[in-house]
């Protein structure tokens, strides 16, 4: 009865101690990509700045984020949006759905993402940890399922999963990139990527990809 009463009492994953506020952690967040775009940059955001804007004190910053390059690491994640959940039944549905979580956001904060690969050499710690928390955990998800195509026959014996990943990303990734700010990638666009991609990445004896 202990027990029982201590796991309810406890709530699924949740620690000891005060929960967070997720509005607090929301306005934060929201904080620090404004002051990324207003600010031009990494150097304009501090704790303070950030504490200020989102009418938070900034021990309520400290107890989620050790420093501001964390916040700012999670900030610019929360732009991307998670990784998909797959259902793995076929190479192509997840590759699609894959290919969807890719396609950027029409936030213009976005930039940000790419300010800071663009100023890698200036912010080379920060621009590894993005790399590091956000873009490789994605790259592997699409590889294992590259592989998994490769395994049972759906895709070519001989594909190289990386120029594989770069096709699909890369496409998605350039059309998203020259759209205006008015426009947006046709709700199909992904599935054509994929579907045109996998007319030469697929096995000669793996079903059609396209449907009829």
């Amino acid at each position: 009865m202990a027990i029982e009463q201590t796991l309810l009492g406890s709530g699924p994953g949740r620690p000891p101690g005060r929960p967070r506020s997720e509005r607090a952690e929301r306005a934060i967040i929201e904080a620090t990509l404004d002051l990324l775009i207003q600010e031009a940059g990494v150097a304009g955001v501090t704790i303070e700045a950030v504490a200020a804007r989102a009418a938070v004190g900034k021990t309520t910053i400290y107890r989620r984020w050790p420093n501001k390059e964390a916040l700012i690491i999670d900030a610019l994640a929360t732009l991307k949006g998670p990784i998909p959940d797959l259902a793995g039944e076929s190479v192509r549905d997840d590759l699609v759905a894959l290919a969807r979580a890719v396609r950027p956001s029409q936030d213009p904060r976005l930039d940000c993402v790419w300010n800071i690969f663009g100023g890698a050499t200036k912010h080379p710690h920060l621009a590894r940890q993005f790399k590091q928390t956000v873009v490789l955990p994605r790259q592997e998800v699409m590889r294992a399922v590259l592989r998994r195509g490769i395994a049972n026959g759906e895709l070519r014996p001989d594909l190289d999963p990386e120029v594989a990943m770069a096709i699909i990303a890369g496409a998605v990734t350039m059309r998203a990139r020259s759209l205006s700010p008015d426009e947006d990638l046709p709700e199909d666009f992904a599935d054509q990527v994929v579907d045109t991609a996998l007319r030469g990445l697929s096995s000669g004896s793996a079903p059609s990809c396209t449907g009829p």
